[in-house]
């Protein structure tokens, strides 16, 4: 029988009627359904379905939970709403992360040596008891944990109103602490600032600046749209980047090839790498500060955004006053030579 776009909506009923009354196997029925489905369904089934199945996932035994709750992200992509979703992708996510902690802290106990891909590489029957079930199964849940909150974490709404990202924050950095994976993708989306007061120090004039960053996810999206906001407007010297680099920092898809305008240096004097975020830099009087200084060699990289379902905004605000800006720069360390 062909899976009509009619019997989507009934599949994820048919789940979610099995799931809470426990009925093994018609929730493997009904989860068969559900997936063969999806891509079938209309945007507003999507959208209906998307908090059904995220207020399910406690519920959903481990073999299947992670899969629903990249559903459930795929749903916030076709317009469900994330707040209504992300709480329980993240309890989800939460869990996955603290139980892969027991697996890898277990694993090491028994001398299995290096740990197992996600998919299940280099994993044995007998660890699934020397181990534990639970443990074994949120080890390989996890990119699809990672790629759900992520979609989660896309929306500024999310990211500003939903509390309780500490505790997922700090469950990634123990599991990348005991594994060596740095689960970059999640760790650098919840690290995401938005509504952030930035200033901007150019040591070469002095000059100071109030800016406010949203959505931006790591420094070489940050560094183009600076460049753009002071080069662009004259107010530093250098080269700005083109209005297609910016764009696709802001809200545009694809990559544009790009070069660097500056070196950024934190006010400890140490290099803020493009590499890393902007929650990585350091704060003065409670603001993060970046001083600019000269490139000391040429850089290009392609430009746009670390989330490609992520807006990034920089605004400028305003010209510091000249004491201002000399009092912030007295607090600055020289950069080592």
């Amino acid at each position: 029988m062909i899976f009509g776009r009619g019997r989507f909506s009934a599949a994820v009923e048919d789940f979610e009627a099995a799931v809470r009354a426990q009925d093994a196997d018609a929730a493997e029925r009904a989860f068969a359904q559900l997936t063969r489905g999806f891509g079938k369904a209309t945007d507003a089934q999507l959208q209906a379905a998307g908090p059904r199945l995220a207020a399910l996932l406690g519920e959903v035994p481990p073999g299947p939970r992670a899969v629903v709750a990249v559903l459930t992200g795929a749903c916030v992509e076709r317009g469900a709403d994330p707040l209504a979703c992300a709480p329980g992708v993240f309890a989800g996510a939460l869990d996955a992360f603290e139980q892969a902690a027991v697996f890898c802290e277990r694993w090491a106990a028994a001398g299995r040596g290096e740990l197992p891909d996600h998919e299940g590489e280099g994993l044995e029957e007998a660890d699934f008891e020397r181990i534990g079930f639970e443990p074994v199964m949120a080890w390989q849940a996890l990119p699809q944990f990672e790629m759900a909150c992520v979609a989660m974490l896309n929306s500024p709404r999310v990211r500003r109103e939903l509390p309780g990202r500490d505790g997922l924050r700090a469950a990634v950095a123990r599991v990348a602490e005991l594994s060596d994976e740095p689960f970059k993708c999640l760790a650098y989306a919840l690290a995401v600032l938005d509504d952030e007061p930035l200033i901007a120090l150019d040591r070469a004039t002095g000059a100071g600046f109030a800016l406010r960053i949203s959505g931006i996810g790591d420094n070489f999206q940050l560094h183009t749209l600076l460049a753009d906001a002071l080069i662009g407007r004259g107010l530093v010297a250098g080269e700005a980047p083109s209005a297609e680099a910016v764009a696709s920092c802001r809200d545009q898809a694809g990559m544009v090839p790009t070069t660097g305008s500056f070196n950024l240096v934190g006010a400890d004097g140490e290099w803020i790498w493009n590499e890393g975020n902007p929650a990585d830099i350091p704060t003065v009087d409670g603001v993060r500060l970046v001083v600019l200084d000269p490139s000391p060699y040429g850089r290009s990289w392609p430009a746009g955004r670390f989330f490609p379902g992520m807006t990034g905004e920089l605004v400028y605000e305003r010209a510091l006053a000249p004491q201002e800006a000399a009092a912030l720069l007295a607090q600055v360390t020289e950069p080592a030579r």
